[in-house]
């Protein structure tokens, strides 16, 4: 009988280094939802460099139009997501306290709701696998795996996240892999 393959939701993917000349290069994902159909993840760490207001033609309240627009991943960059936290959502789908969305409604439910500890993120594209993809990748050692956090996700600057995970990772293999400059012709 055939080992059920273990679920990634929840976890950080990494590029191990041999992703470069990709779109995935020091990319840091996170995987939110992983079973037999396949897997759904967003990149964390590509700011588009515009805020959600300059980009998405919707009447959205002041403090969604301000927030950054992350790029989640090359699949369908026209679709919206986003991940959310609070101090307790019962149904959170990702990691304890930690939800996904996709629907316009919720997210403008979400952005007229105060609350001091609501967190938001906002991602155009995803990252899809089919099913048996991500484990070959896993399995060509593509990607390193590590917990994903709250503080990972919402309070990491994005452009420290790869270096930091690593670094956090250990081994002395990912701490010299950290210190690498983006293009090694730069070296």
């Amino acid at each position: 009988m055939a080992e059920k393959p273990k679920s990634l939701q929840g976890q950080l993917l990494l590029d191990s280094g041999q992703l470069g000349g990709s779109f995935f290069q020091h990319t840091v994902l996170l995987i939110c939802k992983h079973d037999a159909e396949g897997a759904f993840g967003l990149v964390l760490n590509r700011a588009v460099g515009k805020t959600v207001g300059e980009l998405i033609v919707a009447d959205l309240p002041e403090t969604l139009r301000a927030a950054p627009l992350f790029l989640g991943g090359p699949v369908q960059p026209g679709a919206l997501s986003y991940l959310h936290t609070d101090s307790f959502i019962p149904d959170a789908d990702v990691l304890p306290n930690l939800a996904l969305g996709h629907s316009l409604d919720d997210l403008l439910e979400l952005g007229e709701s105060f609350s001091a500890t609501k967190k938001l993120r906002m991602f155009a594209g995803y990252a899809g696998w089919s099913p048996g993809q991500l484990e070959g990748e896993m399995k060509r050692k593509s990607w390193l795996t590590f917990p994903a956090s709250l503080e990972l996700v919402f309070e990491t600057p994005p452009e420290a996240l790869w270096q930091k995970v690593l670094q956090r990772k250990g081994g002395w293999k990912n701490k010299l892999r950290a210190q690498l400059p983006e293009d090694l012709s730069w070296n």
